[in-house]
């Protein structure tokens, strides 16, 4: 397989791994920049935070959302159908391993204008 850099309005995606069964990305996120508020009907991933912190907020469809931050070195499970929205307090290098739907984002909210 061949790496993909694939160009983000909050900074970069790199995905070193996609089979049947699993996908592996490095995300780039700058420093103020936030991803959508989204779900996931079917993907189930674990993001763990390489270097940089970030303000991750998650919740459940008609639960209030919470926020934590998330320094190098803590990871975060993310099941399917969970709101969540990672936002840069600094620059931030995370890795993502997931099941292999890349396509399944359910955008709720996005500050680039993307739907």
């Amino acid at each position: 397989m061949s790496i993909r850099r694939i160009e983000k309005p909050w900074g970069e995606e790199i995905l070193f791994a996609h089979t049947p069964v699993y996908a592996g990305k490095l995300l780039i996120i700058r420093k103020g920049e936030a991803l959508s508020l989204q779900y996931h009907e079917r993907k189930d991933e674990t993001i763990y935070v390489h270097r940089g912190s970030i303000r991750l907020t998650l919740g459940s469809e008609g639960q209030s959302l919470k926020t934590s931050t998330l320094q190098p070195g803590e990871a975060c499970h993310i099941p399917p159908r969970t709101q969540h929205r990672m936002e840069a307090i600094e620059d931030t290098t995370l890795f993502e391993v997931s099941t292999p739907e890349l396509e399944d984002v359910v955008r709720l909210e996005d500050r680039y204008g993307r739907v």
